[in-house]
């Protein structure tokens, strides 16, 4: 009983030092299945948070500094362009945002999960860390595309195909050695002109090679909108070390 208070003592303190932080869930995991099987000393308990702590991930413990830091473009993770009058926005999206959007209301403020819960949280982060999660908002004077783009119906009618089943072969994904990426899916929901922009989203998987380089290219052909290709560069080291959400 001793040893194990002795234990506890220690693999607490460390374990919210560490989310403070900013080492992934995943290798908390790791670390605390470790310190729960093999009695160390603290010493070595110390040596194990130094080498995680190399890992250049930000944890936040609140949705709303999460969102904030994703959108700030400083940090490069969303990107903004205009071209002939038409505004681009690319952002990523990481996956414990998605995590929380899915698990919804059962996260409360203080982020506390029942064990259920946490094991839903686990298979969720398993799910969508496959791949990689991009939204691209276009709009014209602050207006979505089908507000302001088409000039009759029948451009309307054209527009609308090409946003809810043609946008695979307008948006392209390739590395840094140009090799391509392909698209595993994307998400168009029509707003009905209840919104200021065109946001779609796009799904490509994570690989593993791809991200060794140093960037990816995301591309989007010209939409009849006089624009020409409209070309984003996605640092690879800012995926990888994507933010975490403490849910």
């Amino acid at each position: 009983m001793k040893n194990l208070k002795n234990k506890i003592s220690v693999v607490i303190p460390i374990e919210r030092i560490i989310k403070r932080r900013g080492i992934s869930y995943y290798k908390l995991l790791i670390l605390k299945f470790m310190l729960s099987g093999v009695e160390m000393k603290t010493g070595i308990y110390l040596m194990l948070l130094l080498v995680l702590s190399g890992c250049n991930q930000k944890a936040f413990d609140n949705e709303t500094a999460f969102l904030d830091y994703i959108k700030d473009e400083a940090n490069g993770y969303t990107q903004h362009k205009t071209v002939n009058g038409v505004d681009y926005t690319l952002t990523y999206r990481p996956t414990d945002l998605l995590v929380k959007q899915e698990l919804g209301d059962v996260v409360t403020e203080q982020g506390s999960l029942s064990g259920v819960e946490m094991s839903r949280r686990d298979e969720l982060r398993n799910k969508y860390n496959k791949y990689m999660y991009f939204n691209l908002s276009m709009s014209i004077n602050n207006q979505e595309l089908l507000s302001s783009a088409p000039k009759n119906r029948n451009e309307f009618g054209a527009m609308v195909n090409q946003l809810a089943f043609g946008m695979n072969e307008k948006v392209h994904m390739f590395t840094q050695s140009k090799d391509t990426l392909e698209m595993a899916d994307f998400i168009y929901p029509r707003m009905y002109g209840m919104s200021r922009e065109t946001t779609i989203m796009f799904v490509y998987p994570r690989d593993k090679k791809a991200l060794k380089e140093e960037y990816i290219n995301f591309t989007i052909e010209d939409l009849g909108l006089y624009t020409g290709e409209v070309k984003f560069k996605i640092l690879n080291k800012n995926i990888i070390n994507e933010p975490i959400l403490d849910i």
